[in-house]
Protein backbone atom coordinates (compact mmCIF):
# COMPACT_ATOMS: atom_id res chain seq x y z
CA UNK A 1 0.00 0.00 0.00
CA UNK A 2 1.96 3.19 -1.10
CA UNK A 3 1.29 6.13 1.31
CA UNK A 4 1.78 9.74 -0.38
CA UNK A 5 0.97 13.48 0.93
CA UNK A 6 -0.68 15.69 -1.43
CA UNK A 7 -1.98 19.74 -0.76
CA UNK A 8 -5.26 20.37 -1.04
CA UNK A 9 -6.35 23.49 -4.12
CA UNK A 10 -7.80 26.83 -3.30
CA UNK A 11 -11.32 25.00 -4.66
CA UNK A 12 -10.50 21.80 -2.28
CA UNK A 13 -9.39 19.57 -5.20
CA UNK A 14 -6.59 16.99 -4.32
CA UNK A 15 -5.32 15.07 -6.68
CA UNK A 16 -4.51 10.87 -5.96
CA UNK A 17 -0.89 10.37 -7.34
CA UNK A 18 -0.79 8.03 -10.26
CA UNK A 19 0.67 5.33 -8.32
CA UNK A 20 -2.56 5.16 -5.88
CA UNK A 21 -4.82 4.99 -8.96
CA UNK A 22 -3.07 2.25 -11.00
CA UNK A 23 -3.25 0.40 -7.64
CA UNK A 24 -7.01 1.05 -7.38
CA UNK A 25 -7.55 0.33 -11.22
CA UNK A 26 -9.47 4.33 -11.02
CA UNK A 27 -9.53 6.45 -14.25
CA UNK A 28 -11.00 9.37 -15.27
CA UNK A 29 -15.02 9.13 -14.28
CA UNK A 30 -14.17 6.85 -11.22
CA UNK A 31 -16.86 7.23 -8.61
CA UNK A 32 -15.87 7.50 -4.44
CA UNK A 33 -17.47 7.67 -1.86
CA UNK A 34 -16.16 10.75 0.93
CA UNK A 35 -16.30 10.16 4.33
CA UNK A 36 -15.00 12.90 6.88
CA UNK A 37 -14.77 12.31 10.51
CA UNK A 38 -12.35 14.89 12.77
CA UNK A 39 -9.19 14.91 10.78
CA UNK A 40 -9.78 12.05 8.68
CA UNK A 41 -10.50 12.03 4.85
CA UNK A 42 -11.69 8.81 3.71
CA UNK A 43 -12.14 8.00 -0.31
CA UNK A 44 -13.88 4.61 -0.99
CA UNK A 45 -13.99 3.42 -4.86
CA UNK A 46 -17.71 2.52 -5.71
CA UNK A 47 -17.96 -0.08 -7.98
CA UNK A 48 -20.82 1.16 -10.33
CA UNK A 49 -22.18 -1.95 -12.35
CA UNK A 50 -22.00 -2.37 -16.29
CA UNK A 51 -24.84 -1.85 -18.57
CA UNK A 52 -25.14 -5.83 -19.29
CA UNK A 53 -25.24 -6.28 -15.22
CA UNK A 54 -27.83 -3.98 -14.84
CA UNK A 55 -29.85 -5.67 -17.38
CA UNK A 56 -29.18 -8.68 -16.02
CA UNK A 57 -29.81 -7.69 -12.50
CA UNK A 58 -33.08 -5.70 -13.61
CA UNK A 59 -34.11 -9.98 -16.17
CA UNK A 60 -33.64 -11.30 -12.44
CA UNK A 61 -36.32 -8.88 -10.54
CA UNK A 62 -38.96 -9.37 -13.73
CA UNK A 63 -38.71 -13.24 -13.25
CA UNK A 64 -38.91 -13.11 -9.57
CA UNK A 65 -41.96 -10.65 -9.86
CA UNK A 66 -43.23 -12.94 -12.65
CA UNK A 67 -43.09 -15.68 -10.47
CA UNK A 68 -45.23 -13.96 -7.53
CA UNK A 69 -47.61 -12.64 -9.53
CA UNK A 70 -48.29 -16.41 -11.52
CA UNK A 71 -48.44 -17.83 -7.26
CA UNK A 72 -51.00 -15.41 -6.34
CA UNK A 73 -52.77 -16.12 -9.51
CA UNK A 74 -52.33 -12.60 -11.10
CA UNK A 75 -52.19 -12.40 -15.07
CA UNK A 76 -50.23 -9.57 -16.78
CA UNK A 77 -53.23 -8.79 -18.79
CA UNK A 78 -55.20 -7.69 -15.47
CA UNK A 79 -52.24 -5.40 -14.07
CA UNK A 80 -54.12 -2.31 -15.84
CA UNK A 81 -57.35 -3.08 -13.80
CA UNK A 82 -55.24 -3.44 -10.40
CA UNK A 83 -53.91 -0.15 -11.14
CA UNK A 84 -56.58 1.96 -11.85
CA UNK A 85 -58.52 0.06 -8.48
CA UNK A 86 -55.59 1.55 -6.44
CA UNK A 87 -55.83 4.79 -7.97
CA UNK A 88 -59.38 5.18 -7.09
CA UNK A 89 -58.45 4.73 -3.73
Amino acid sequence: MAVETVKMSSKGQIVIPQEIREELHAGDGTVFAVLGSRDTVVLKKIKTPSKEDLIKELGAIARQGKKRLQAKGIRESDIPEIIEKSQRR
